[in-house]
This record gives structure tokens, sequence and C-alpha cells, in this order.
């Protein structure tokens, strides 16, 4: 019985949402009402970003609190988060990627590689960034970005 009464006079311990992110979200975000379906995609990045992706999804980070879930298909995605250069051999199974998603859908890119190819820029095997191929409506910034800033970018999307 002391367990109870402990539980009972302790109450609930958690620690509280971080605020809002600042910044507006992209226009077709209205349309999610709060939850996404999220397609990671490489394109050709180093894996630290997917680490970082993986961190967000964890239970310290959780990502799904804030209406953001990992999907396998693309067809079921409302959200592409899109990490690395695009490689030459890349360029066009991202443009069908993103082509398979339904409408509304929002490609975001992640980490400095995805926005202007980072390390990588003018390799040989490197198309380009994530925008040259595909149109981007959000980017996460830092090698590699945070898991804090690539929750911060899906709680724009969902609004919460």
């Amino acid at each position: 019985m002391g367990l109870l009464r402990k539980i009972r006079t302790t109450g609930r311990v958690a620690e509280p949402a971080p605020p809002r992110p600042e910044g507006e979200a992209p226009p077709q975000a209205r349309e999610f009402g709060g939850s996404v379906q999220v397609r990671c995609v490489d394109a050709g990045s180093c894996n630290g970003c997917e680490i970082e992706i993986a961190a967000a999804f964890n239970p310290v980070y959780d990502a799904e609190r804030y209406g953001a879930r990992l999907v396998a298909s693309p067809r079921h995605a409302d959200v592409a988060l899109v990490t690395g250069p695009v490689t030459r051999n890349m360029a066009e199974p991202l443009r069908r990627t993103v082509a398979a998603m339904a409408e509304p859908r929002l490609v975001v890119a992640v980490g400095d590689c995805a926005i202007n190819c980072g390390e990588f820029a003018g390799g040989y095997g490197v198309e380009g960034a994530v925008s040259d191929v595909v149109p981007v409506d959000l980017a996460v910034p830092g090698c590699p970005p945070e898991p804090e800033a690539i929750v911060a970018a899906l709680r724009r999307v969902t609004g919460r």
C-alpha cells in the first residue's frame, strides 16, 4: 500500500514540452491536420543525418508525440526527409519517390549537404543539392543537424 500512496502523492512527473518553434509553417502544412507520415530518403549522405533522424524519433526526443510518424513507403508519406547531396545515381529515384507521394506533400532537406552539397560540393558523382532535383519546402541546417532541430522542423509542419 505504500507504493500506491507514493504514486498518488507524487503525481505525474515529466518534463514540459519545449516551446513551439519560431517560423512560419509551409502553406501545405495546414492540410495535414496536425499529423504527418514521414519517409526518409538517403540521397547520398555520410549517414550522420540518418543517425540524428533516428535520435529524433527515439524515446528521448520522441517526434511522434508531435504528430510525426515514420513510414516505409512513399505512397503512405506526407513528408519526405531527404539527406545528403543528391548523387547521379539517386537523382531519378528521388524524383520518383517524391512523385509517388500524394498531394499535398512536403520535402524537407536535412543537413548542410542536402541544402548546398556541403563537403561534397563539386564532386564528380554529385548531381547537386536536393533543391536542384526536387522542390524543397523546408530546410534543416547543420552538419549533422541536432535532433532538436529536426523535431522543431517537424513541429512546424504539424503545428503541434
